[in-house]
């Protein structure tokens, strides 16, 4: 892990709650696809967010839900805005985590988000496209509503480069206009998919969602060593 100062490129909205936000690091960071950043408030406050960007890319970037005033995330959001206005460097340590994605496995790949955890698995089919993988790739991304969902067509164009690959995001509570599936994520992962035994399986979300899918996939079949969330260390 390392501590590199980077400067706010820029800092945009994706819907009303989240935002993107990508940092240009002083010097070349090395991670691995689905590995974290501690973004440094100060020496005893760090705050861990995934990385949403290929680690080939120049550029790092985070994608950062704030749905409440003053909440730990938008304070980090107002810390970036104030840096990006007066032409200041962020700190962040990098990289961090052990959910990253395997590269010497070739099973096929189950990732599977829920709101803002889509960063974590972003990076990886971001990664796996570039390198011109060809395992079977099921991406699943849950959201509570359709206004939630971002950066579908470029999201499905980069997913759509994979030969043997499907992005399939699930939304909760639909409206009639929504053509695509409804309802909780990792259920239409289970309906879609016989077992789960042949998979590597890369989860993210909050902690009480990871929790419950863990014990619902190994009863459909999941290896519990081929499961793969930082969340795993805290529940």
């Amino acid at each position: 892990m390392k501590t590199i100062s980077c400067q706010v490129v820029s800092i945009t909205s994706l819907t009303t709650h989240v935002y993107k936000v990508l940092l240009q690091p002083s010097e070349k960071v090395s991670f691995i696809a689905g590995q974290y950043l501690n973004f440094v408030m100060s020496d005893e406050d760090k705050r861990p967010f995934s990385i949403a960007s290929s680690p080939n890319s120049d550029l790092i970037e985070l994608q950062i839900g704030a749905f409440v005033a003053d909440s730990y995330p938008m304070q980090v959001i107002e810390r970036i805005e104030s840096a990006q206005a007066d032409k200041k460097a962020v700190t962040i340590e990098i990289p961090l985590g052990n959910a990253q994605l395997r590269l010497d496995s070739e099973r096929p790949l189950l990732l599977l988000a829920g709101g803002t955890g889509f960063s974590y698995i972003k990076s990886m089919f971001e990664y796996l496209s570039e390198l011109g993988s060809t395992r079977h790739v099921m991406v699943y991304w849950g959201l509570r509503d359709e206004s939630a969902l971002y950066e579908l067509a470029e999201t499905a164009a980069i997913i759509a480069k994979l030969p043997h690959a499907n992005f399939i995001p699930v939304v909760e509570n639909a409206t009639d206009a929504w053509q695509g599936k409804t309802g909780l994520v990792h259920q239409a992962a289970m309906d879609d998919i016989i077992s789960f035994e042949p998979y590597d399986i890369y989860l993210a979300g909050r902690f009480e969602m990871v929790g419950a899918i863990r014990g619902d996939f190994v009863e459909h079949g999941a290896l519990l060593k081929h499961m793969y969330a930082d969340a795993f260390a805290f529940i």
